[in-house]
């Protein structure tokens, strides 16, 4: 699935040439395919349009043809000619095709080679038509491979009319059905444009175009593709049927909103289906907006109760199930996430609503509506900005739009300064498209980098690594290659062989270094290692000068190489446990391996229980204790696609691939027929290893939550860290026991139980962020959370008894008064405002207003109004008045109000509440 962007990105490392030389991939040179894809965000965005026209959608299903540095110009329009015009039959005379018109600003020419390939088909001068750069000018992001495109067109309406005035001109009945691109040059960061070194072909022609015009309809949205999912809006709404009306013909947009809900149920069945849920950012936030936008038209425009969304993915799995079975297994999931997103949508919406009204409510007169509260709503709550603006018009106020613009530019700035900066580091290490093509040219060969796999168990339990040595083949610095790099410059380093682990697979590279053959002094720090098309790259200071033909010896930091290898077996372990506890169906989502920790993200039903992440740490422990073998072998693909239970195999692994067994040798592993891939840990892999899991001594998960609706995130440690987790979580688990003990001697003192419950909200912030068992962690966090509660219920009880007697003492001094104005001693306001309140419920119709001198100087006021005296009584202005007098402040309602002020003010604030209170009643 290509999400939020583009179809082609898959190929991506063919056309840029960094794909490696060994994988499937690297051997194609002609490929047809149909894929799933989402265009909904990113640099081609439909999202807007979806729904206004009949042929705009957010998923469609695109059927490609490729060439890479083969068939070119010639044979792609030839070959889609023929396929158009002789095989599926469409007539002749509704066909239009464009081709690049060229662009003076960037020195292009126009594409009139594509322009005489068409003319020599046969298609009329009059149908072969140039546009601009923007129309016929294909670019894969803001750098990378692009080109001029050729697009063929269609007319719906045909009858002999030449409709080439409205090809290009967003018309429903001439749109375009199949997109030619020529990749033909490279667009480098500078924005300039270099050729590529191989010429590619990258075609995509919708389905869903293709289907509407053989099935001899108007618009996709009358295909069998969408009809059975418009009627099932139909039967779920209060709305009149559908009739494929658009623009002022509309009326309420109700025909529009069928067409989003159709398209964008689509949308979210297959996303969440290849593990792409509703979430907060990159291809997650795209989706949480598809979602949201469904929402809105299902309930403001199609009137539909909640839960039509979720209603309709039955009918789409009907529809879409033959070709994608995967849609089958996973229905009701599909159902429960749209459910519970549209339910978080709609009480969004509602909080939203609530924050309009209170925030219009305290804005002076004739202001506009402030942009920080707009920017929240709509980042924060995900609230849409066309209906903030739609609610303030409706109260005749404006949003203040500059600085909400101003808000939202920052917010651009901020997102964009971390892709930049990180283009800036890649320049020495990630070679690009021109470097890769000239060391081929050159013959430089791919590095052999099977010495990272050197390493062997010592006769006393330890690893010893092989040292390495090499020869610098090539230098890279600024995007370019170089025979010499002087001191102090920072620059990629290529060598004919290395024994540095290079990034990939989820696991760190090594650190290290490297020193020229013969010079003890003089050391090179490797700082990091990519790969790049079957290169490694090392990456360098020089601390003198390098050269081409230099003789280097290589050392890599074993410590953390073995961290690094401890952590990758453990995600192994990890994987399999997870699999073994939570079941077959708990699909590893993600995961990344750093000498620290390694962090691990699966798909999950709901959170793990205590229950489980002890038997997963457990399961692995009983691999540990066991001392298992980790076998290691490199087999062909083929073989390894066998492997019952395995992964799915992608086709970027090079060939062959590396099997990492534990407990059963590789060669059993692939035996016709076992089932060992089922029984222990069985994974394709690059990573380094450990030879025995024993030198891993232990594994702690240490944190566990989900990421988004059914994908969880678990971080774990393993050695001396997991070994000092579980001595802290020991340590914590003996404090809190200690709280638990003191809390049960139940004391009669408040002071006493305030501090018992300040010290479990502090030992509640230390359980949550310390490194500790995970499972340790949700069980302290549930006893504190009583705790908590046992503390609370004990200091209000304290405190009623306290106010209870107050008051008994205050009543038989104020016998039957309709005002009670005096100072009583009170530890907290909130004894304070309980003795307020038992005064009035044991005397209703009495207004009282209590002050409470403290030892600090402060003053504190409660007071409580009869109902019988409102709404000329206020309590809040009554508070307000006294404590204005004693230089403080005062909040509260008509009924019941609290604040504080100074001592010095007391005897009048006295005398101002007698005041007050008579000219009242």
């Amino acid at each position: 699935l290509a999400i939020a962007g583009v179809s082609r990105s898959q190929f991506k490392p063919v056309f840029l040439g960094t794909v490696h030389p060994r994988s499937e991939l690297a051997r194609h040179r002609r490929v047809v395919n149909s894929q799933k894809c989402v265009r909904a965000g990113g640099k081609h965005n439909d999202l807007e349009d979806v729904g206004r026209d009949t042929y705009h959608h957010t998923f469609f299903e695109m059927l490609g043809n490729w060439s890479f540095g083969d068939y070119f110009k010639e044979e792609a329009c030839s070959m889609a000619w023929e396929l158009l015009t002789e095989v599926y039959k469409i007539p002749r005379d509704r066909l239009y095709v464009t081709y690049f018109g060229g662009d003076s600003t960037l020195g292009l020419s126009a594409d009139e080679e594509c322009r005489d390939i068409w003319l020599r088909l046969g298609v009329p001068a009059s149908r072969v038509l140039p546009f601009p750069l923007k129309d016929n000018f294909w670019e894969m992001g803001d750098t990378g491979p692009c080109g001029p495109c050729t697009e063929i067109h269609y007319d719906h309406v045909g009858g002999g009319r030449n409709a080439a005035a409205l090809v290009n001109q967003g018309s429903p009945d001439v749109v375009e059905v199949w997109n030619l691109v020529f990749m033909q040059y490279s667009r480098e960061v500078e924005g300039n444009l270099l050729p590529l070194p191989q010429h590619h072909v990258d075609t995509g022609m919708g389905l869903e175009r293709l289907v509407t015009i053989l099935q001899n309809k108007r618009s996709n949205y009358d295909t069998d593709l969408f009809t059975p999912i418009l009627d099932a809006i139909h039967k779920g709404c209060r709305a009149p049927r559908y009739q494929g009306l658009v623009g002022d013909a509309d009326v309420g947009r109700v025909n529009m909103a069928y067409r989003v809900v159709a398209d964008h149920v689509r949308t979210l069945c297959v996303c969440i289906t290849d593990g792409i849920y509703p979430g907060f950012s990159g291809a997650e936030l795209v989706l949480r907006r598809i979602l949201r936008r469904a929402v809105r038209f299902c309930s403001e425009v199609l009137q539909a109760p909640p839960g039509l969304l979720a209603s309709l993915v039955p009918t789409v799995v009907e529809t879409l199930g033959d070709a994608y079975p995967e849609l089958m297994k996973n229905g009701d999931q599909i159902m429960d996430i749209i459910n519970e997103n549209e339910a978080a949508f709609l009480s969004s919406l509602e909080r939203g609503r609530r924050i309009i009204e209170q925030t219009v409510q305290q804005m002076e007169p004739s202001t506009n509506f402030p942009a920080e509260v707009a920017w929240s709503l709509y980042g924060n709550l995900g609230f849409p900005l066309d209906l903030i603006d739609l609610m303030l018009e409706e109260k005749g106020i404006h949003l203040d739009s500059d600085g909400f613009n101003k808000l939202a530019l920052e917010d651009t700035k901020r997102k964009a300064g971390g892709p930049q900066a990180e283009q800036a580091e890649k320049t020495n290490t990630h070679l690009d498209v021109h470097s890769l093509a000239q060391l081929r040219s050159s013959n430089v060969p791919a590095t052999d980098d099977s010495p990272k796999y050197g390493y062997m168990l010592g006769p006393h339990g330890q690893y010893e690594f092989s040292p390495c040595q090499a020869t610098v083949l090539m230098l890279y610095r600024d995007q370019s290659l170089q025979k010499k790099v002087e001191a102090g410059q920072h620059c990629g380093v290529i060598l004919d062989r290395t024994n540095f682990y290079a990034e990939q697979g989820g696991q760190d590279s090594d650190q290290g270094y490297m020193m020229h053959l013969g010079q003890q002094d003089v050391l090179f720090p490797v700082e990091s290692v990519h790969l790049c098309g079957g290169y490694v790259i090392h990456e360098v200071t020089a601390v003198e000068t390098l050269h081409v033909g230099d003789q280097v010896q290589l050392f890599v930091d074993e410590a953390q190489r073995l961290a690094c290898m401890t952590n990758h077996t453990a995600t192994h372990l990890l994987n399999f446990a997870l699999r073994h506890v939570l079941g077959d169906n708990t699909e590893q989502r993600g995961s990344h391996v750093t000498a620290e920790r390694l962090r691990f993200d699966f798909d999950t039903k709901g959170p793990v229980t205590v229950e489980q992440l002890q038997q997963v740490e457990q399961v692995v422990q009983d691999m540990i204790q066991r001392n298992e073998v980790v076998h290691m072998a490199e087999v062909p693909l083929t073989l390894a696609r066998r492997v019952q239970g395995l992964r799915a195999v992608d086709e970027g692994y090079p060939d062959p691939v590396r099997i990492v067994s534990l407990g059963v040798p590789v060669e059993s592993v692939l035996t016709h027929e076992s089932k060992a891939a089922m029984q222990t840990s069985v994974e394709l892999c690059c990573g380094t290893h450990l030879l025995q899991t024993g030198s891993m001594e232990d594994l702690a998960i240490i944190s566990e939550r989900q990421l988004v609706k059914g994908i969880s995130r678990v971080i774990a440690v393993t050695g001396r860290q997991a070994k000092q987790a579980r001595e802290v979580g020991q340590c914590l688990a003996m404090e809190v026991d200690s709280v638990s003990l003191r809390m049960e001697q139940r004391s009669n003192s408040i002071p006493e139980m305030q501090n018992l419950s300040k010290e479990v909200g502090q030992l509640t912030k230390v359980v949550a962020s310390t490194a500790m068992p995970q499972w340790q962690r949700k069980e302290l966090q549930t006893i504190l959370k009583a705790l908590q509660r046992t503390a609370n219920t004990a200091i209000r009880k304290l405190e009623l008894q306290q106010a209870e007697k107050k008051a008994q003492s205050l009543l038989a001094k104020h016998c039957n008064q309709p005002v009670i104005i005096d100072t009583v001693p009170a530890d907290s306001l909130s004894i304070l405002v309980k003795v307020v309140n038992q005064l009035c419920d044991r005397s209703p119709g009495t207004s009282v207003l209590l002050l409470s001198p403290q030892a600090s100087g402060e003053v504190l006021c409660a007071c409580q109004v009869s109902k019988n005296c409102l709404p000329t009584f206020s309590a809040a202005d009554w508070a307000m008045a006294v404590c204005t007098q004693m230089e403080g402040k005062a909040g509260g309602s008509p009924i019941v109000a609290k604040g504080s002020g100074n001592a010095k003010g007391m005897q009048g604030a006295l005398t101002t509440a007698l005041e007050f209170a008579q000219s009242k009643l």
